[in-house]
């Protein structure tokens, strides 16, 4: 044991763990465990929200609470010391290694009671304490874990969330102020640097930022704040909207063959763990006209005068939840059958519903599907989910008299939507891709003769 190590007798210190790329805090919706009660490894101990994300923290060990140190409304940093667990299985030590501290000032937290934590101050320090290095904390042999805790970047959370919502990373930014501290001032500069030279559009979310009438001048009125999904989605596809410019075209496709096949192998489906629905099968399809026309599977970067195009194909599924639509990604979808489609579909939206989805696991699509047929509509324009090209949105099927061979007969019917970058495609293209996934599903033979 060193002289700068601290023991706690047969406690582990459980940190927040990382949550994903360039998420550096979340809220803290519930805390799940209280004091004195006995966990299991996996129990869940927090539910935090974050972006457009809510999730569970799982408890990497088992024991007994000892003490919490966040609580449902605060924000609580990566890193940050959540609660302590007694293991029962004997003495854990944590050595509390200090690098360099640039200004020579101290960094303090403060515990959940109200007194300072010198264990957990590093790792709970605000971003604004930007002149002292971070100590890293780490488990001695005995624990058999460790943490490492990098710098922050130095900005007050106010200033983060404002970067985050006119989409700007914080950490690219200048900071003006003492020892680089970055100041909303130095985002709004940021932004503007790098809007310079672009043509004159209309700063997302403007309009919603405009000064509302009393509307209690009229009537009775209830308010509410807006949820972290809500604002994420409203500064989303306000930044898509202004960002692309949109065309939309619309098509049907005769899919009352393809039902009779659906319901003829929806109990395989269903033997294998998933439900064999339109939407997966849609999904192969798409995964097979993005391969024919790569264009719909690239990103457009007007400041670099480039054209990125993947080579893999990782389609994003629209989920309607409690909490709004989030839209989770299946990945390398031309790799997977239907079947296997068909299960990860159903797990993956049974995740997103019950709040067990990573943030990871919604970033990186290259194409979008958004299918409201289960609730109805004839048709609807979709938003396209920068910085992918296009998206499909799907309505509700129908009957309706087709005129086939010298008479009309009853043919389902399903509506097709498919939006893009015009700034990347055509329309005469959009048109092609549209017609070329309505008669794939019309006749899935196609995808044979074109694989």
């Amino acid at each position: 044991m060193t002289d700068d190590s601290k023991e706690f007798t047969m406690s582990t210190e459980i940190p927040l763990p990382n949550l994903g790329e360039n998420i550096e805090a979340a809220d803290v919706v519930r805390v799940l465990v209280s004091v004195n009660q006995r966990i299991e490894v996996d129990d869940p101990l927090l539910e935090l929200e974050t972006g457009k994300v809510s999730m569970e923290v799982p408890s990497p060990i088992g024991g007994v609470v000892k003490q919490i140190y966040v609580e449902a409304g605060q924000s609580a940093a990566v890193g940050a010391i959540i609660l302590t667990v007694d293991e029962g299985n004997g003495e854990v030590a944590v050595a509390i290694e200090s690098e360099a501290v640039a200004d020579d000032s101290q960094t303090t937290a403060v515990s959940g009671n109200g007194s300072p934590s010198p264990t957990t101050a590093a790792a709970a320090a605000p971003p604004e304490t930007a002149g002292a290095a971070v100590p890293r904390l780490q488990a001695s042999e005995g624990a058999g874990r460790s943490v490492a805790i990098g710098r922050p970047v130095p900005a007050a959370p106010a200033v983060r969330r404002f970067a985050r919502e006119i989409g700007i990373d914080i950490a690219g930014v200048a900071g003006t102020g003492p020892a680089g501290r970055i100041s909303a001032d130095d985002v709004k500069a940021h932004a503007k640097a790098l809007n310079a030279g672009r043509a004159t559009v209309a700063a997302p979310g403007a309009a919603s930022s405009a000064t509302l009438p009393d509307f209690s001048k009229w009537g009775p009125i209830r308010t509410e704040p807006v949820s972290n999904v809500r604002r994420s989605t409203a500064v989303h596809v306000s930044g898509a909207w202004a960002a692309v410019p949109h065309v939309t075209q619309f098509d049907k496709t005769d899919i009352t063959g393809l039902e009779a096949q659906r319901k003829r192998f929806a109990p395989k489906a269903e033997a294998a763990g998933g439900k064999l629905t339109v939407t997966a099968i849609i999904l192969k399809v798409v995964a097979a006209a993005l391969k024919k026309f790569p264009q719909f599977n690239a990103s457009i970067d007007m400041a670099n005068g480039t054209i990125i195009t993947k080579d893999y194909y990782h389609i994003g599924v629209a989920v309607d939840t409690d909490r709004g639509l989030l839209v989770p990604v299946i990945r390398d979808v031309d790799r997977k059958n239907i079947i296997e489609l068909s299960v990860e579909l159903s797990q993956i939206a049974e995740n997103t519903r019950n709040r067990k989805i990573a943030l990871d696991e919604m970033q990186g699509g290259t194409f979008t599907v958004t299918n409201l047929g289960g609730i109805g509509g004839t048709a609807f324009t979709p938003i396209v989910n920068w910085p992918e090209a296009a998206i499909l949105g799907v309505s509700r099927g129908s009957m309706e008299p087709v005129y086939r061979d010298g008479s009309f007969e009853p043919r389902l019917l399903l509506p097709l939507a498919l939006s893009c970058d015009h700034r990347l495609i055509d329309g005469a293209d959009g048109a092609r891709f549209l017609r070329w996934t309505a008669e794939a599903l019309e006749n899935p033979f196609l995808l044979a003769l074109e694989g």
